[in-house]
């Protein structure tokens, strides 16, 4: 194709499409049909163009003029109440009901793997040694040691504000790092738990478990399910990779990472809620019990709004993706 002679055969067309986009609230009937013709032709245009002669400064032209045209077309769509409504009733539980064969298992064997390194560290003097001095595991343990400083360290605002940054990050990172395989959400998750189990040794040794406990589970409860659903579902994206099932895998990829993508932000207000459970209510002065009975409340409520509102609307066809409508076509479509 000679793409001079191609350019000067349908140069007036772009031209008038341009013209019609500049002044297109002020279209006439058959101004608008006019507008339409053009972009179907001009997507034709642009499709040859780079199958034959792909001039870089000539496609950027008219896919610049498209997207101006397909936004007129088409109209845009803007966010209203309703889509939020809808992802907080619908789409983020009906996300995690559908992960729930990845995040409960692997909340279960994280949950063993940290209790016996707990156990190991706890009984196991020469590990502890290991940790720390002597002197620096006594200041951490104690009445009135690090342990139970940390929670009352910082004004409960800005530590609330804090603990929701660092965990609606871990809580990301698994879920992006997920489309890497799955090595690196484990290795995240690992790290989270040989923390805590660093925690229940420590403490346990010390014979001061229950403080401890006392003192991790109000807002553990939910921020540790936050993580595991986020792990979960970083693993699922993961295997999506290796075995994207009778999807084609870029279908499979994406439909599953946008569903990430959702959740990554209604785990986001979760662990908010956790963060500032663990901002305002564990160091408070209300009685274990009480400060228990809180998270243990907040976990349960959760987890029935997971499986009543979220299996509803799995049952319902919601899989947590986009509407139907919102998202890129999956094949080509004729101009």
């Amino acid at each position: 194709m000679d793409l001079d002679v191609f350019v000067t055969a349908h140069q007036a067309q772009w031209d008038r499409l341009d013209a019609l986009l500049r002044r297109q609230r002020h279209l006439t009937g058959s101004e608008a049909d006019e507008l339409v013709t053009l972009y179907q032709r001009t997507a034709t245009h642009l499709s040859l163009i780079r199958s034959s002669a792909p001039d870089p400064q000539l496609v950027a032209r008219l896919t610049h003029l498209l997207a101006r045209a397909r936004s007129a077309v088409t109209g845009t769509r803007r966010a209203s109440w309703s889509d939020a409504s809808r992802f907080v009733t619908q789409g983020f539980p009906a996300a995690v009901y559908r992960s729930r064969h990845w995040w409960i298992p692997t909340a279960l064997v994280s949950t063993a793997v940290s209790v016996l390194l707990g156990w190991w560290i706890g009984t196991h003097p020469e590990v502890q040694a290991s940790i720390a001095a002597p002197s620096e595991l006594r200041s951490l343990t104690r009445p009135g040691g690090q342990y139970e400083t940390y929670y009352s360290s910082h004004p409960a605002a800005a530590f609330a504000t804090q603990v929701w940054t660092n965990n609606a990050e871990a809580a990301a990172l698994c879920l992006v790092l997920g489309a890497f395989l799955c090595l690196p959400v484990i290795w995240i998750l690992f790290q989270n738990m040989l923390n805590l189990g660093v925690g229940i040794g420590l403490m346990s040794s010390a014979g001061r478990l229950d403080t401890f406990l006392g003192l991790v589970l109000p807002h553990g409860l939910l921020e540790l399910t936050a993580v595991f659903v986020a792990a979960g579902t970083g693993l699922r994206l993961g295997w999506t990779c290796i075995d994207p099932g009778p999807r084609p895998r870029r279908t499979a990829l994406a439909e599953e990472g946008r569903a990430a993508i959702g959740m990554a932000i209604g785990l986001a207000l979760v662990l908010f809620v956790s963060g500032a459970i663990e901002g305002f209510v564990t160091p408070s002065g209300l009685p274990t019990w009480s400060r228990i009975g809180i998270g243990a409340a907040v976990e349960i409520s959760f987890l029935a709004y997971v499986y009543v509102l979220g299996g509803r609307a799995a049952r319902a066809g919601d899989t947590g993706d986009l509407l139907q409508g919102e998202r890129s076509a999956t094949a080509p479509v004729a101009a």
